[in-house]
Parts: C-alpha cells; sequence; structure tokens
C-alpha cells in the first residue's frame, strides 16, 4: 500500500478508537449483503478498521502496490484510474460512500489502478485474505462480492455503446442522482466533487463537448450550476433522454 493517511495494522494506535462497527453503520446495507444474522454481522465487525481522514489530492493505493486490503468507502468520493505508456490519464470511475475499491486486483495480488480522493474522505479497510475466508463460510457474503465486482465489466459494455453525448451526460447525471438518493441524500441537489475534465475522460468524450452539454442543458433548463453544486431542475426530461443508455455507475 502507498505511503498515505492510512495506519497499517501494524501501528500501535491503529486499533485504538479507530473500529467503526459495521452493524451500527448507515452504509451497511449498501457494501454488505442484507439479511446477516447477529452473529455473521459480528463477524465482518471484526475485520474492518477505518483510515485516518485523507484530502483532496491522496492516493489510497497506486498501480503496482501489493494487494492486501478491500476498501469500502466511508466518506468523500475516490476516482480510480490508470496512466498509459503515453502518459495519458484513462478514468475508471467514482466511488461513492458504501462502495467498494480494490476488488479488481483480486486475481492478479497488485493493484492495476490508482485511486485518489477528490474530497475529504475516509475509507473502511478489510483484510482481503481475511474476508475471502469469511466469504467461503458465508455464501450472501460471497454473492455481494460477486455482484460488485460485476458492476464494472457492466458499466464498461454501457460506455462502449454508440450513443450520443447528452445521452451519456444524461445517463451519467440521473445514475449519480439515483446512487445519491440510496444513500439518503437528495436526488436532485448534490456536490459534483468530479471535475468536468474527469467526466469527459470517463465517459469518453472531449471536455469541450462536457462544457457544452452542461451550458445547453441550463440553457433548456434541465440543470443548475453553481461551481461544484449541482441541482437537477427537469430529472424526469433527463431520464427520458437516458433511458436508452441505462444506468452509468461512475
Amino acid at each position: 500500500m502507498s505511503a498515505t493517511a492510512l495506519r497499517s495494522n501494524t501501528d500501535p494506535d491503529f486499533h485504538s478508537g479507530q473500529h467503526q462497527a459495521c452493524s451500527v453503520c448507515t452504509l451497511a446495507e449498501l457494501c454488505l449483503p442484507m439479511g446477516l444474522n447477529q452473529d455473521d454481522m459480528q463477524r465482518v465487525d471484526d475485520l474492518v478498521e477505518r483510515s485516518e481522514l485523507m484530502h483532496e489530492g491522496q492516493h489510497l493505493f497506486r498501480v503496482g502496490d501489493r494487494f492486501k486490503l478491500v476498501y469500502a468507502v466511508r466518506v468523500g468520493t475516490y476516482k480510480s484510474y490508470t496512466v498509459d505508456s503515453e502518459g495519458r490519464e484513462h478514468v475508471l470511475g467514482f466511488h461513492l460512500p458504501g462502495e467498494l475499491i480494490g476488488l479488481d486486483a483480486i486475481h492478479s495480488g497488485m493493484h492495476r489502478s490508482n485511486a485518489v480522493a477528490l474530497d475529504t474522505a475516509t475509507v473502511c479497510m478489510l483484510p482481503y485474505t481475511d474476508l475471502d475466508r469469511l466469504a467461503g463460510q458465508i455464501g450472501a457474503l460471497r454473492t455481494q462480492m460477486f455482484r460488485l465486482m460485476s458492476k464494472d465489466t457492466s458499466d464498461a459494455a454501457v460506455l462502449a455503446g454508440d450513443f450520443t453525448a447528452e445521452e451519456r451526460i444524461a445517463a451519467f447525471l440521473t445514475t449519480l442522482s439515483k446512487r445519491y438518493h440510496v444513500r439518503g441524500f437528495s436526488p436532485t441537489e448534490f456536490n459534483l466533487t468530479m471535475s468536468r475534465r474527469d467526466i469527459a475522460n470517463y465517459l469518453r468524450l472531449a471536455p469541450e463537448t462536457v462544457s457544452r452539454v452542461f451550458a445547453r442543458f441550463e440553457k433548456d433548463e434541465l440543470i443548475a450550476v453553481e461551481r461544484r453544486s449541482l441541482r437537477l431542475t427537469a430529472l424526469p426530461k433527463l431520464l427520458e433522454m437516458a433511458h436508452c443508455v441505462g444506468d452509468i455507475h461512475g
């Protein structure tokens, strides 16, 4: 794991005041399967530690880091990305509270992407070896892990489709709306912690195209933007525009 604000399990102060029980976490139903009994939930609780506060620009892990932990976002937003041989960045996704990061490293044992905080953020950390052993004993936990791993594949298939810039951006915004809504936040008012350039990169569009579509959406009174604050003023219309694309989970 790269040098960040995280403490390691060997730090003598790591376990002091850092444990956050899944059983009392409001995000548990997003990253854990429903219906775990009290004993199984306690077994998951025993694995979890919480990172120290991270700030914008700090990396959770980098390409080539040894894969040891599965990370569940607790606060804030993270971006996963790679950099090609020409130095070009490729955004793979944006990760909100309750979502797991790092599962793509299971096969190789090394992280194949970078994960960086886009704002003030924290994660819960689960040692993968222990989590995998526990998942072998709790069928619902194993199923949940497979479900979360398959999401990245389905997102890639959606992005490969022949859709217009308006359809892609409408799908991105409405999917963000759904993701915030299931977390108990407003589905029509939220912050875009990711930059327009990052959104363009993720949606395979030019930054100028994203800016132009945002401006058009504002002119048509579909959205209202003030710095990072976004309001979806015509969510039904955006959903209609996005229906052919499907969910883009970012």
